[in-house]
């Protein structure tokens, strides 16, 4: 499974940013998909998570209320509705796919390339 993700950008405090991720495999809808990140200086941490037929979500307590996972299984593609961005929400964010079940840890199989969210205060 090949992931890439794309949306990041520069974005100011406050302000909303959508990431999407799309998947090159044709049992999408089997994966439970993630979203992890990586601050400057800090360990990768686990933003959010869906399962596959997209009916269960987990967040961290950091981003709940502000951040919103889902995902269109037609188009193989997950997506990260950020809003109400802050400064320490900028990082390189990751997706990743594994099976199983929605978890926080990090254990999934497969992980996309990253894509920069800069917020600035």
């Amino acid at each position: 499974v090949q992931l890439q993700a794309s949306g990041g950008g520069l974005v100011q405090a406050g302000g909303s940013l959508k990431l999407s991720c799309a998947a090159s495999t044709r049992t999408f809808g089997s994966y439970v998909m993630g979203w992890f990140r990586r601050a400057p200086g800090k360990e990768r941490e686990f933003v959010a998570a869906i399962n596959g037929p997209g009916k269960s979500t987990y967040y961290a307590d950091s981003v709940k209320g502000r951040f919103t996972i889902s995902r269109d299984n037609a188009k193989n593609t997950v997506y990260l509705q950020m809003s109400s961005l802050k400064s320490e929400d900028t990082a390189v964010y990751y997706c990743a796919a594994r099976t199983g079940g929605v978890t926080s840890d990090d254990n999934y199989a497969y992980w996309g390339q990253g894509t920069l969210v800069t917020v600035s205060s």
